[in-house]
């Protein structure tokens, strides 16, 4: 069957970049992985620029015509005018993304946030087809999460909101985040934070079976894997984890009310720790959450690849309403 358009995304990850061809539908058609450098906005972005430099060289493209570009980054993103203020805020840098692709690539370029791509996809292709209320929660190199409410993706007043990774869950916590505060969740339960608690904690466990390879990231399989055998380090590092993700689950569910958790992230697509993050859901609060903690609809793995695209298809409509690419 032939597919007359397709839009090329652009996942940008904290350990990869993730490049396919997607159509409007939200059917990904192929990809390929790029590792990534966030060390600062003009460096990823020049991964991102060679990973689609590379992927369209070096692949047969399925859609008879690409209408568009769809990016999805880490950090705040002014989507409407295609702007990428910051990955954090030590790493801040305003750049115009879309118009600079636009200029490469002579293609309408769409970008948004990695999170919001993701959440976005939930709400036109999964969960959102049963729900106007959900949150997706990600927890992969970080965590972040998307808010709907009333069928509406929550923004905010500066391109800020879902960046629940700096709420605290641990109020005694000796763990101290780059925002400056202690006990944040992100440096608790997502990859890199767990990852960071295997370094502080492994003098006190001399027999854990989890070893670090000097100037590599301790993957979370690695230490979930351990877990499951009972080994004491891992053990903690996933029970702490696991708690944490789960107070801040319930932290927002009591803001929003949400009738579904939907979550994402690389991180959470591990059966044993999204288990246990179930079982350290307290009932009372979940009682109106009636879906309860789930998966994506979307494929996982490429939920932010399809958000992504979206962002690309959005950007198409509206400079063929105004007359052209560059046009806004």
């Amino acid at each position: 069957m032939e597919i007359p358009h397709s839009i090329i995304a652009v996942d940008l990850g904290g350990t990869k970049i993730l490049v396919g061809e997607v159509t409007p539908a939200g059917e990904v058609l192929q990809t390929k992985s790029y590792a990534s450098d966030t060390t600062n906005q003009d460096t990823a972005l020049q991964g991102i620029i060679h990973s689609i430099n590379d992927f369209q060289a070096g692949s047969t493209l399925i859609g008879r015509e690409q209408i568009a570009i769809g990016v999805g980054v880490v950090g705040r993103v002014d989507t409407r005018g295609g702007i990428w203020h910051e990955i954090q805020p030590d790493k801040k840098k305003w750049i115009n993304v879309s118009e600079l692709l636009e200029s490469i690539f002579q293609l309408p370029c769409g970008v948004d946030n990695d999170v919001a791509c993701a959440t976005r996809a939930e709400q036109v292709f999964g969960w959102g087809q049963q729900s106007k209320n959900f949150i997706y929660f990600n927890i992969g190199t970080g965590i972040a999460a998307g808010t709907v409410v009333d069928g509406h993706y929550v923004e905010g007043s500066h391109f800020n909101a879902g960046e629940v990774g700096h709420m605290v869950v641990a109020m005694d916590s000796d763990v101290r985040c780059a925002c400056g505060r202690y006990g944040c969740v992100e440096r608790i339960a997502s990859g890199l934070g767990m990852h960071e608690r295997v370094v502080a904690l492994l003098p006190e466990y001399p027999s854990t079976v989890l070893e670090l390879v000097e100037g590599q990231r301790m993957a979370a399989q690695t230490i979930f894997e351990a877990a499951e055998q009972a080994d004491s380090l891992a053990s903690r590092i996933v029970d702490d984890a696991a708690r944490a993700a789960a107070a801040a689950i319930m932290n927002l569910v009591r803001v929003t009310d949400p009738d579904t958790i939907v979550l994402g992230g690389g991180v959470a697509r591990n059966a044993y720790f999204f288990e246990r993050i179930k079982q350290a859901l307290n009932p009372s609060t979940m009682r109106f959450v009636t879906n309860g903690l789930v998966y994506t609809k979307v494929q996982s793995e490429a939920t932010g690849l399809v958000g992504a695209a979206l962002a690309g298809l959005a950007a198409s409509q509206s400079r063929k309403k105004v007359g052209g690419v560059g046009q806004c």
